[in-house]
């Protein structure tokens, strides 16, 4: 059953990264129309907000006027339904003009190319300005943000540390130090297994850093300042030093962002999207592709981008598409064994740190409670801004709250929406 006043298309996909990007050519060469939804104003996703690597960018450029496919980019979905049997719908937020009645899109077909989100551990003054994520710096960083001379240290685990250093660097920041919770043992290890293309990037990245002090096994403990960062304490299991900067980037890994596919009811596992070989969900006609299936990289996710096109023409996987697949899932099991977080991170929080940082909820409040719904209805934690989408991992984590792994839970609107954008005309 179609909707009147919903846009038609045969296929709907949401996110604008790399998997989308990837699934766009072989969908609009099969006649296949197109809409295509991101929250950014322009393709590329948060690995490729400054520009799209090539050759993709090339091929984009050429797809973007194409008859068949209609952007909404700026727009959020906020919830989605099934209407009849083969048939889905979304209603989406217009972000530009946010008081501005919903649109409604519907497709037989449907690609969740959600992308993730980082992961956050609270550790003493983690709230104060000036503390960030390492992927929020690079993306502050990548939009003009001026570091120019201020003292960044970039902390945590993962490739994701250096990549923003490096951009911190480019842009004229002073980087003291980076320190990677893992240790110097497992780095080799990794470094070990990194294919050829691969570890002549993180070469490349190496040399650009060649300047910057970096210390393995070493995490931040706390952040020092009262009104805003002026400096941290860091720590190696044995002693601890405190050093001075004005911005912090704290990296823990990425988590995939699951709430649109909660909400349509596909099943979970693990944290992410699960779906079969050909990348279809638990629900018929909706796929998903790229980290939201869980976390492995830029190169996972063009891979899964290209598979899942092929899986919504009706066609096979070629060979090459199935070799490169199985090993991105190698690198990925690698990637996730490899910067696994230690224990002492987990308990870096004392009573006073403010866990939900939403409605200032401390870790005293939430020790006294029962269960992420108990938290809820007890202290607000999850029910500000971020919808549970940064203290529902968190609690998860610390407290062993399950129902709290992906915060909202799939429930709509997806995130805070004026009743103009929930109203039928």
């Amino acid at each position: 059953m179609k909707t009147p006043n919903a846009l038609q298309a045969d296929v709907i996909m949401v996110g604008a990264g790399p998997a989308g990007i990837a699934a766009l050519q072989p969908l609009l060469a099969a006649g296949r129309s197109v809409i295509w939804i991101d929250q950014a104003g322009q393709a590329g996703g948060q690995i490729w907000r400054a520009g799209v690597a090539q050759p993709w960018a090339k091929q984009l450029a050429v797809l973007l006027p194409h008859s068949g496919l209609r952007r909404l980019f700026g727009h959020a979905v906020i919830d989605a339904e099934r209407p009849s049997e083969g048939s889905y719908r979304l209603r989406l937020q217009n972000l530009a003009e946010p008081t501005a009645a919903a649109l409604l899109v519907q497709a037989p077909q449907l690609l969740l190319a959600l992308g993730a989100r980082e992961r956050f551990l609270p550790f003493p003054g983690w709230t104060l300005p000036g503390v960030s994520g390492a992927g929020g710096l690079q993306a502050l960083v990548k939009s003009g943000w001026p570091v120019a001379g201020q003292r960044v240290v970039l902390a945590g685990s993962g490739p994701l540390l250096l990549a923003a250093a490096d951009s911190a660097r480019a842009a004229g920041a002073h980087i003291t130090l980076v320190a990677e919770q893992v240790s110097r043992r497992a780095l080799a290890g990794f470094a070990a297994r990194l294919t050829p293309a691969k570890a002549a990037q993180a070469a490349g990245l190496a040399w650009r850093l060649r300047a910057t002090p970096y210390r393995s096994g070493s995490w931040v403990v706390r952040a020092l300042g009262q009104q805003r960062l002026e400096g941290v304490v860091l720590s190696n299991g044995r002693t601890q030093w405190e050093l001075p900067c004005e911005a912090l980037g704290v990296a823990y890994g990425l988590l995939p962002n699951t709430e649109l596919a909660e909400l349509l009811g596909c099943r979970i596992e693990a944290g992410a999207i699960d779906v079969d070989a050909t990348l279809q969900t638990s629900l018929p006609g909706v796929y998903a592709a790229g980290e939201c299936t869980g976390i492995g990289g830029v190169d996972k996710a063009l891979i899964e981008g290209q598979l899942v096109a092929r899986a919504l023409l009706g066609q096979s996987a070629t060979p090459a598409l199935r070799r490169q697949k199985a090993h991105a899932e190698r690198f990925a099991k690698t990637l996730a064994a490899t910067f696994k977080l230690r224990p002492e991170l987990l308990t870096l929080a004392d009573a006073k740190t403010i866990i939900c940082r939403c409605e200032d909820v401390t870790l005293a409040e939430l020790k006294g409670q029962r269960s992420w719904r108990d938290a809820k209805l007890q202290t607000r934690c999850g029910m500000g801004a971020c919808q549970g989408r940064i203290c529902g991992p968190i609690t998860q984590t610390m407290l062993g709250w399950p129902e709290a792994q992906s915060g909202r839970g799939g429930r709509a609107p997806l995130q805070p929406t004026p009743l103009a954008c929930l109203l039928d005309e």
